[in-house]
């Protein structure tokens, strides 16, 4: 393990390269699902409820169907034999493709229109008249767990699972020790000292940047459907509309184009997919529908949506005898996707990077609003967000350096691999050389010195560090074995990667991996991995992703999971055409095909770099076999399938300095350092990029976005002027560094680092805010920090 500070490379592995997207969207010739055009295209648009919770007594469609252009009004009774949405945690209410009966939030689409156009479709969907009887609603979570009014009738309670740290998953982890009677005999000891606080993580709504958009054209000739879909999963979306109508997987072609950011919102199966291409085969037309910024608000999956009572036990010189997590966790109305697995990824980093006994107890709660599910971190910054707050106020509770409180708990650097509190193997890590990464970079003294002297001027001026880890690239003995995958939509469950390289006869390279961006960079990636294997040009290799007519198997992106398993997998690939290869130059040169070496756009022997062939004259000869080595087959290609033994497990340490007015409540960054660690790096520049829009909604959450319901469940930030965005104007230019510390779980030694900086970045600035204005007695302050709140957390300690 290496701590590296800074520096670049301009090779193709770790090095600065031109990025292959940046052509097409920096012009605007982007393609994306609402650019592609059928001919005789149909449009849909949604009726749906005004209310939380209501009986839905009548649908009358007859003045809709009366309008000019109006193709068909569809309700529950039309689409009720293709059933609920399938789930991979079945646990609660699978959703129906239409309110069956009783709308349960607002915005659940109650009936679907088609008709020539969009804004046809939408007056039609206006037109649609629906008789409802309203019912009480449950939004608040406590409420909901107490089961003052039930979501669902037919299932005994609102609280779907509880999920307990010791006792999580019967029969996979039997022998887990239950910490929490030794941390109630902790609490006893004289030197004990208990902090406690309740925190909320608030409801988050995701806003890609492109609103989620389907087009849907069934063939009856050739018994096929093509679906271009906004989707992080097109092969799970094949798969999932194959088995609705009774298709085989191949009957069916998803093509997710370009993605305008995921997020984890566009990881789930949605019932307008299903419904617009129901509709496509029952009017024999192309139809297409598109999200509107107002629908997005409350149609797509929300995230967070947590509220959790944090307790650590410690003694006054700062070891953590015990932490415990007790809390409730907003579902929404339906099971959907993962929904009450994304605690269990909370639960899986709970202890955060403490080598310390943990006990934790999350209720997962239905309630009368849209359904959770993954957001960028999934489970995983709300869990450190607890961990992280609740240690800087026990530092603060016993007058300790918080960065001296953590480094003291965390697991040290040759326990790895280390195995957590609930059972999971962490794969390497080195936590104090993180942070003291972080304190060095930033000048931790000097930074304290000058918060110092700023609060004798009168200023409120904090610093917040906090450090994380995450779980991700999930392997078979961390997701799948416990029911988490896509086997009812006929995908293996082992979340395993693939990938494609194919040498052309021109020298040129493809590479065709099955996963499929969402902005995250995979062309350049992957290009510059399959270049540093063969050497290849890298304006010469071209990757593709994103159609299941071409792309092999593969899962999807979510989780940080492609560059460690789909990247890996490629990496293989790579290398079989890389033998491959080295047989042919063998032949043409003469020589050992252990003492070829690959670079500068062909092949030499070790030691002759004079002596060498092209990539163009390789693949002549790949594809000409009779001009090869005896008994070469024809071709110069290689699919790779990598299914990791474990997950990877990135970490870093994050610091933050703010200033707070007391008298208005804002708050202003002034200075974000990060030190992240994702193993060997790709590519640099993208790893950056990942952080600096990581650490963005991290700011977000902390600082601007909440999903706010009333009582009645009416959504209140429904819409960008009332759910605020972090711009680039509330954000300081964010100084990243770096530790290396490789995993072995892969062959390239890489890890996740798409979620990191959303994982690391909320609690850092709270926990700077609260430093500002522990002075004036405020030891919490719950997200978003917005400046009246602020403000009144000042005044409520100034008594």
């Amino acid at each position: 393990m290496t701590a590296t500070m800074g520096g670049t490379t301009t090779s193709a592995m770790g090095g600065i390269v031109r990025r292959k997207e940046d052509p097409a969207l920096i012009r605007g010739q982007g393609r994306y699902v609402d650019d592609i055009k059928r001919n005789g295209e149909l449009a849909a648009a949604f009726v749906r409820s005004p209310f939380a919770h209501a009986t839905i007594t009548n649908i009358d469609s007859s003045a809709a169907l009366a309008m000019d252009g109006v193709r068909a009004v569809y309700t529950i009774g039309d689409v009720r034999h293709l059933g609920p949405l399938l789930a991979q945690v079945p646990v609660g209410k699978l959703r129906p493709l239409l309110a069956d009966g009783v709308a349960k939030h607002v915005g659940e689409a109650v009936a679907m229109v088609v008709a020539d156009s969009a804004a046809v479709a939408e007056d039609a969907a206006g037109a649609v008249v629906v008789d409802y009887d309203p019912l009480p609603a449950v939004i608040d979570l406590k409420e909901a767990a107490a089961d003052t009014t039930k979501v669902h009738d037919d299932l005994d309670s609102n609280v779907l699972v509880t999920w307990v740290s010791h006792d999580w998953w019967p029969g996979v982890f039997d022998e887990l020790e239950d910490h929490r009677p030794a941390i109630e005999e902790a609490k006893q000891r004289d030197d004990a000292v208990v902090v406690s606080l309740e925190m909320t993580n608030q409801r988050l709504i995701p806003v890609a940047i492109e609103p989620r958009a389907v087009l849907a054209e069934w063939s009856h000739g050739y018994g096929t459907v093509d679906l271009f879909s906004s989707t992080q999963i097109p092969h799970a979306l094949a798969g999932a509309v194959a088995k609705t109508f009774g298709l085989t997987s191949h009957d069916v072609h998803v093509v997710a184009p370009e993605v305008g950011g995921g997020f984890g919102c566009k990881l789930n199966i949605y019932p307008d997919e299903i419904l617009v291409t129901f509709a496509s085969k029952a009017l024999n037309r192309p139809v297409r529908w598109t999200e509107t910024r107002r629908e997005a608000a409350f149609s797509t999956i929300q995230g967070r949506g947590w509220v959790a009572t944090a307790t650590i036990v410690g003694t006054k010189d700062g070891e953590i005898l015990g932490y415990e997590l007790d809390g409730i966790a907003d579902m929404g109305a339906y099971s959907q996707n993962f929904t009450v697995a994304i605690p269990v990824l909370g639960l899986y980093v709970a202890q955060g990077q403490y080598d310390i006994p943990l006990a934790w107890s999350i209720k997962c709660v239905a309630t009368h609003t849209q359904t959770t599910d993954a957001y960028r971190g999934a489970g995983r910054p709300e869990a450190a967000y607890y961990v992280e707050r609740i240690i800087d106020a026990y530092a603060r509770e016993i007058g300790m350096d918080p960065a001296e409180v953590r480094k003291k708990n965390y697991f040290s650097a040759d326990a790895f691999p280390a195995t957590t509190a609930i059972g999971l193997t962490m794969d390497s890590g080195d936590y104090a050389m993180s942070m003291d990464a972080l304190l060095e970079h930033a000048g931790y003294e000097a930074l304290k010195a000058e918060r110092d002297q700023a609060r004798i001027e009168g200023r409120h001026v904090g610093i917040g560090i906090s450090s994380y880890v995450e779980v991700c690239g999930f392997a078979p003995s961390v997701l799948a074995e416990f029911g988490f995958g896509w086997d009812h939509y006929g995908l293996p469950s082992s979340f395993s990667g693939s990938g494609l390289v194919r040498v052309n006869p021109d020298g040129s390279a493809t590479v065709i991996i099955g996963t499929g961006p969402s902005g995250q960079g995979h062309k350049t990636t992957w290009a510059q991995v399959v270049h540093d294997q063969l050497g290849i040009d890298y304006d010469k290799i071209r990757v593709s992703h994103g159609d299941t007519a071409e792309s092999p198997m593969g899962v999807g992106t979510f989780g940080s999971r492609s560059a460690a398993v789909d990247g890996a997998a490629t990496f293989e690939a790579a290398l079989k055409v890389k033998k491959r290869a080295a047989d042919i130059v063998a032949h043409l040169l003469e020589a050992a095909s252990e003492d070829v070496q690959f670079a500068d756009g062909g092949a030499h022997i070790s030691g002759s770099p004079g002596h060498k062939v092209t990539w163009a004259e390789i693949a002549e000869v790949a594809y000409k076999p009779h001009k090869g080595p005896d008994g070469m087959e024809a071709g110069l290609e290689a699919h790779a399938v990598f299914s990791p033994g474990n997950a990877t497990w990135p970490f870093g340490s994050h610091l933050a300095m703010v200033e707070v007015d007391a008298d208005t409540g804002n708050v202003e960054i002034l200075k974000y350092i990060a030190v992240d660690d994702c193993g060997n790096r790709i590519s640099p520049m993208l790893v950056d990029g990942q952080l600096h829009g990581g650490i963005a909604q991290g700011v977000g959450q902390a600082m601007f976005e909440e999903a706010r319901y009333d009582e009645d469940g009416n959504l209140l930030s429904g819409s960008l002027v009332d759910y605020p965005l972090p711009t680039a104007g509330d954000l300081p230019s964010f100084d990243l560094t770096h530790t290396t510390t490789p995993t072995d779980v892969n062959p390239m030694g890489v890890k996740g680092i798409g979620e990191a900086g959303t994982i690391g970045s909320a609690q850092t600035i709270v926990n700077a805010v609260v430093d500002a204005l522990a002075p004036l007695g405020v030891k919490h302050v719950d997200m978003p920090l917005r400046p009246r709140k602020v403000w009144a957390a000042i005044q409520e300690a100034k008594g």
